[in-house]
């Protein structure tokens, strides 16, 4: 072989070892731009979990903070309804109150018994019509049957007919329910 075929052989040689070790970086670049594409997305999707966390965090603290809002102002409403929820009450029975006053007085100075008598009937009807529109009813339990849920036993007396056993006989403190709950039971004589 000649020199010239040689050198050609060797230009040619370096030409196709430039053309692979190109070939080699352009297929490590696109790699390396792959990877650092894979690493931008992961970056991407990171900065977005992180920005979903910070908002949730935020709606959770502002949900808590109206929570605890919202408990203390109950809490303040149910304490002044304790406080002041009889107001509605007393201020029905307040007649009744300058009723009692006057009759004490006009008592006192009174010749006529009978007088005086319908007068406290009158007052007593007046009150017990006042407890009525408040809710109050009060327990008639003579001749029903005895029930826990509504009586409470303080004798046991022989019964005087047999269709009376079981039965109430006779109502030593009269109970009474406040819309429809027992606030006092009735104390009775029960016949066995």
């Amino acid at each position: 072989m000649s020199k010239e075929n040689h050198q050609e052989e060797e230009l040619k040689q370096n030409e196709a070892a430039q053309a692979a070790e190109t070939q080699t970086e352009k297929t490590s670049q696109t790699a390396e731009e792959q990877e650092l594409t894979g690493e931008e997305k992961l970056q991407k999707e990171l900065d977005a979990a992180n920005r979903t966390i910070e908002e949730q965090k935020d709606k959770y603290l502002r949900l808590s903070a109206e929570f605890d809002n919202y408990r203390k102002r109950t809490m303040k409403e149910k304490a002044e309804l304790i406080k002041n929820g009889g107001e509605k009450t007393i201020s029905a029975i307040l007649p009744i109150l300058d009723d009692m006053e006057r009759a004490l007085q006009n008592a006192r100075k009174a010749e006529d018994i009978q007088a005086v008598c319908e007068g406290i009937e009158l007052i007593s009807q007046k009150f017990q019509k006042v407890l009525a529109q408040e809710g109050l009813q009060k327990m008639e339990p003579v001749g029903k049957d005895f029930d826990t849920d509504f009586h409470e036993a303080v004798a046991l007396v022989p019964a005087p007919a047999e269709d009376q056993k079981g039965k109430v006989l006779d109502c030593v403190q009269t109970g009474y329910t406040l819309n429809d709950k027992v606030i006092r039971h009735a104390k009775v004589v029960v016949a066995q």
